[in-house]
């Protein structure tokens, strides 16, 4: 007998009520044993709030309107009805159990759901496509509502969002595998680094635990992106001695893999771009025979220049007339690292390894790189990187391995002027005067193991021009209206820069931003990769040197 959706709403609902970390690792162990194979993946991504693996090419699809047309169908109501619930509760799962538990019972059946089923629903709207595809997914949506109590109704709306509420990170249920399955937490993370579905992780933990120091990265299933900190050349030199200088490009972080003739492009969100970056395949194809997993940027330039950053985004999101976007924007790769060669797994060697063996595969297109040992010679190289125009340089240590999706202090990365931070958008105010008709100001957000705190607002640094282009962008996530307050499902990145971080009362966080200023949309980002609590504090701490 599969668990039944209800089951796994009851077990939502419990955990959302448990504010401590190590009490919801300790409730989540105690279930996954009891969860047979088939069910145990799609469980764990579930708890997440995920219907699928980051790396898969299944999307869901569903935004709030189509979500407001199926539960006001079901209900018997309009689509203003369902978004004014909404309004009230701020929240679209609460909002939608209270609707299933008013509306007059119309059938004399509701089939009870199973996980398998309601996952097996989500694959069906999710590959839902043609002129049809958003009717089919409503009569998909249509009916998990219909037979769906009031509880599921709540889960099921989060899932749909793609944003659970319960406080579940990736951190919990990698700590919470480990302890169900008695394995070291370590094994875990090294086979979710290759991996990159945690769902999988859990199933091999389970059937065949001495395979998780086994897993090997694969071609076409992209992996995490090692991230960096902010930091400073003097510090990093201080601390290591010798260290390796690249430029940092004002470009989008990508992913090419290449087996054969088959080549792949996967963005930092590990979305396929393929399509859209035609010249980047036949740039990189050329310049290497081998089997490959290769990281880099990819850079607009015009007459030898670096362009911004705006330039290579469109070229990013072109899926049609990309010939014409080619002519119009000359893109380049430039390859800082290398994952897999040939059938083996490069992560765990040291960087001056791995760079001796892309310098090897590959023949041309390789970002430059500088050992120094010199405070004064990196700072040169750093002014030179500015003065081409590049965004600054990454500072990185010779001796690190290649770690997926961590921020660590192995990389920094270090930018003239001010700090920026890339925060979740959770809320918005609207104007006033001429920018009455739109937002403006913005409620910010860090992230805390699958929950957005939110650490201030920004409205500065925004013209009007990009106002209504935020405007446009922003409206159709609004969740719920309280006076000139909206709050918006949490979509869209923004990078803000500041002067300085603040111990506060007056957000979620503890923290407040001095002086926040808009930078720009990251549209290479998704939510989950906005800047965390822990990151948030460790910038406030190094910014205080002199508190205990």
């Amino acid at each position: 007998m599969g668990m039944q959706f209800l089951e796994f709403a009851r077990m939502c609902e419990h955990l959302e009520g448990i504010s401590g970390r190590l009490d919801l690792i300790e409730e989540i162990s105690t279930v996954l044993p009891r969860i047979d194979d088939e069910e145990l993946p799609i469980f764990v991504r579930f708890i997440m709030g995920r219907v699928f693996p980051d790396w898969s090419p299944k999307k869901l699809g569903v935004g709030p309107n189509l979500l407001y047309d199926a539960v006001a169908y079901v209900v018997g109501t309009k689509r203003n009805a369902v978004r004014e619930a909404i309004n009230v509760t701020g929240d679209a799962g609460l909002a939608i159990e209270g609707l299933l538990a008013n509306k007059e019972q119309t059938s004399f059946f509701v089939q009870e759901m199973d996980l398998l089923e309601v996952y097996h629903d989500f694959e069906r709207v999710a590959s839902a496509e043609g002129a049809r595809s958003q009717r089919e997914k409503l009569l998909l949506i249509r009916k998990l509502f219909a037979n769906a109590q009031p509880l599921e109704g709540r889960y099921l709306a989060r899932l749909m969002l793609e944003e659970l509420r319960i406080g579940v990170g990736e951190g919990s249920v990698r700590d919470a595998v480990a302890r169900a399955f008695d394995i070291d937490v370590h094994l875990v993370e090294h086979a979710h680094q290759a991996m990159n579905d945690l769902g999988e992780v859990a199933l091999l933990a389970r059937r065949d635990p001495a395979a998780l120091s086994e897993v090997l990265i694969e071609p076409f299933r992209p992996v995490k992106m090692m991230l960096a900190q902010a930091g400073s050349i003097a510090a990093q030199i201080e601390d290591h001695g010798e260290v390796a200088i690249e430029y940092k490009y004002d470009g989008s972080r990508f992913q090419f893999h290449k087996v054969g003739d088959v080549c792949r492009i996967y963005s930092r969100r590990l979305e396929e771009v393929t399509g859209s970056l035609p010249d980047i395949v036949m740039h990189l194809s050329r310049a290497t025979s081998h089997d490959v997993i290769l990281d880099g940027e990819v850079v607009a330039v015009q007459d030898g220049r670096p362009m911004p950053f705006q330039y290579v985004i469109r070229r990013f999101r072109r899926k049609h007339q990309v010939d014409a976007m080619m002519e119009k924007i000359e893109v380049v790769p430039r390859i800082f690292d290398i994952l897999y060669l040939d059938g083996t797994t490069l992560m765990d060697r040291p960087l001056t390894e791995r760079r001796r063996i892309l310098e090897d595969v590959l023949d041309a297109h390789v970002a430059p790189q500088f050992l120094v040992t010199d405070a004064a010679d990196a700072e040169a190289i750093y002014a030179d990187a500015v003065s081409l125009g590049h965004e600054g340089v990454m500072v990185k240590v010779p001796a690190s391995p290649y770690t997926p999706g961590v921020r660590g202090r192995l990389w920094v990365k270090v930018k003239p002027g001010v700090e920026t931070l890339d925060l979740a958008v959770i809320g918005a105010e609207w104007g006033e005067g001429r920018r009455a008709k739109m937002f403006g100001s913005f409620l910010l957000a860090v992230q805390d193991q699958g929950r957005l705190l939110p650490v201030g607002k920004v409205a500065t640094g925004i013209t009007d021009e990009a106002l209504a282009d935020l405007y446009a962008l922003l409206r159709d996530s609004v969740i719920a209206h309280s006076g000139k307050e909206v709050t918006l499902e949490p979509l869209v990145v923004f990078e803000v820069g500041y002067s300085e971080i603040q111990a506060s009362p007056n957000y979620e966080s503890g923290y407040a931003l001095r002086f926040p200023r808009f930078v720009g949309v990251r549209e290479d980002k998704g939510v989950d990769e906005v800047e965390s609590l822990d990151s948030l504090i460790e910038r406030y701490r190094q910014q205080r040197p002199s508190d205990p």
